[in-house]
């Protein structure tokens, strides 16, 4: 499915407005679920507490593209995810000092991760195919009204 229809005048277009927005909560909302799984991890299912954060941090890359690319094809924002998913995750084989201490702190840690997991690959994978789902569910209500 392709994002809706726009006019010419995009940022005064009406649909465009409320859908934009509606990506930057997606975005928000994503980031504190993703904090919230891995504050409460241990109130969650095992399942969940190892899965869910990485998860929802891939499907917060994809919302976000989403909201920086709304004139871009569904398809764009999924492979662009993917590869700046799976770049931040394969970036942590490198292991210099310099940034291993950015990785060394909270924000660090959660964008650029700590070490190279190829589980973390499935959950990157999963998590975009959520967002895309979510995405794509989200459009067709708003596009029947």
């Amino acid at each position: 499915m392709q994002p809706p229809k726009l006019s010419k005048n995009a940022s005064t277009d009406k649909s465009y407005r409320i859908i934009k927005i509606g990506y930057f909560l997606a975005v928000v909302i994503t980031i504190f679920l993703g904090l919230a799984s891995r504050k409460y991890s241990s109130l969650l299912p095992e399942f969940v507490a190892e899965n869910a954060g990485d998860a929802l941090w891939a499907m917060m890359v994809y919302f976000g593209f989403r909201f920086l690319l709304m004139g871009k094809s569904l398809h764009t924002s999924i492979w662009l995810s993917l590869i700046f998913s799976f770049g931040i995750e394969f970036s942590q084989l490198y292991q210099a000092d310099w940034i291993n201490q950015i990785r060394g702190t909270v924000l660090g840690a959660l964008i650029l991760g700590k070490g190279f997991l190829t589980a973390d690959l499935i959950r990157y994978s999963a998590g975009i195919i959520v967002g895309t789902v979510l995405d794509r569910t989200a459009l067709m209500f708003t596009q029947r009204r």
